[in-house]
């Protein structure tokens, strides 16, 4: 029987979809993997079955469908160039590279989003989104099937620091956030030949989180947390579901699922603490339910203290999880809010947390991967390092080189027995060896 096994929150079944796919943002749609296939330790000499330095620079997580790693990066001093990679999972072999010319150059520097939204796959092939508004369906053999270009079509993006939400997707859509200081907007688009089948206005705002699918009573809603609020929609029609106020500093993480229609909430203090009063009471959990012939979201506990920085909070075995800006992980009861502990990791973590079997692996910042027992005592598993820190040379000695200039886990997905782990210019493959 295939073991069950929760991934960046999302329940997975027995063949819950075709064995071998990490299709999504956070590992949405997952297929189940061995949970002792998945090695506890490893170090740049001992489990990293192999290493691809890519072309460019990028910040989305990999994705996979059997066998097939995708990626996307950018290239050139104003982003000129847009790359899409499809890698051999077993190798790390190049399979094919498609390069297309960006619709929207911006001049890289470091503070702006280089290749940040994640992709979407599915039997079909893949879907990707640039920061400049490209949107590109490619079969899996990297043959295009149609393309568009967002910000020539509805306008260019007014963002401080670039675009940076994921696709989400259903089996026949999928769907593209654009929250900025211009005219922002919910996109729901047909896989099949890339028109749209509704674009749905939002107010104005700036955030970089991403739309999540999350189930109530049995009916899919398509959840936004942007700052200022949390929304629910229609998935086939994009009509306007609910609306829950009273939140600040939700620019980044994503709302990820657990249970019947509940979902997580997680706020920063914002770079200029510009969210400080507003961010505690806004890292959250919350429930949707019927209101007569609607719908409303309701808050069911406050995470106390916790305060979320780039990674999601996520729950796994009925415990949830929040991580803070400068390494502190928060553990609480799920369906209460009860704080079981709060500990240091190694490192602050850019990208979300995966449970795996009885651990949870949290990908720090700057290399330093922790492992800890899931359940509600605090115990570390292992400290693990994919390069060696004393070998990173970091030019400059400004906040931009300090935060950015060294190799950054960005985001991970976990597959086959594989941890696949991304930075900014090279993708590492993690796997238990003989």
């Amino acid at each position: 029987m295939t073991p069950l096994i929760l991934i960046s929150s999302f329940l997975l079944a027995a063949d819950p979809s075709p064995a071998g796919v990490w299709p999504g943002f956070l590992g949405a749609g997952a297929s189940a993997i061995a949970p002792e296939s998945v090695p506890l330790t490893w170090a740049p000499d001992q489990n990293v079955a192999w290493r691809a330095e890519l072309p460019g620079e990028g910040q989305s997580s990999p994705i996979v469908w059997q066998g097939r790693v995708y990626l996307t990066t950018v290239e050139g001093e104003m982003k000129d160039t847009n790359h899409v990679l499809a890698l051999d999972l077993q190798t790390g072999a190049l399979i094919w590279r498609k390069s297309f010319p960006t619709s929207l150059p911006v001049k890289k520097t470091l503070y702006v989003s280089r290749a940040a939204p994640t992709p979407a796959a599915d039997a079909t092939g893949v879907y990707v989104f640039f920061e400049s508004g490209d949107l590109i369906a490619l079969d899996h053999d990297g043959h295009e099937r149609w393309q568009r270009s967002l910000s020539r079509e509805y306008g260019s993006f007014d963002n401080e620091f670039g675009l940076g939400s994921s696709l989400a997707q259903t089996e026949s859509t999928v769907f593209v956030l654009i929250d900025h200081k211009g005219p922002s907007y919910l996109l729901a688009v047909r896989k099949s030949d890339g028109t749209n089948v509704w674009k749905t206005e939002r107010a104005s705002r700036v955030a970089w989180s991403s739309p999540a699918l999350v189930t109530a009573a049995g009916v899919p809603q398509l959840v936004v947390s942007g700052d200022g609020s949390v929304d629910g929609y229609d998935v086939e029609t994009g009509r306007a579901l609910w609306t829950l106020g009273d939140v600040g500093g939700n620019t980044a993480t994503t709302p990820l699922a657990f249970g019947d229609g509940m979902f997580l909430v997680g706020a920063g203090a914002g770079e200029r603490r510009q969210f400080a009063a507003i961010a505690p009471r806004s890292n959250i959990a919350v429930r949707i339910v019927r209101d007569g012939d609607g719908w409303r979201a309701e808050k069911v506990w406050t995470a106390e203290k916790a305060l979320a920085s780039f990674a999601s909070p996520v729950v796994y075995r009925g415990l949830a999880y929040w991580v803070n800006q400068v390494g502190v992980v928060f553990c609480f009861d799920a369906m209460t809010g009860e704080l079981k502990y709060n500990a240091r990791l190694a490192e602050s973590c850019w990208a979300t947390p995966v449970g795996v079997g009885d651990r949870i692996y949290f990908f720090g910042k700057d290399g330093a991967t922790t492992v800890i027992a899931a359940g509600p005592q605090h115990q570390q598993l292992a400290v693990n390092y994919i390069w060696r820190p004393e070998d990173v040379k970091i030019e400059g000695d400004d906040q931009g080189a300090r935060m950015f200039g060294g190799p950054i886990q960005y985001g991970v997905a976990v597959v086959d027995g594989s941890i696949l782990i991304r930075t900014g210019s090279t993708l590492y493959c993690v796997r238990a060896l003989p």
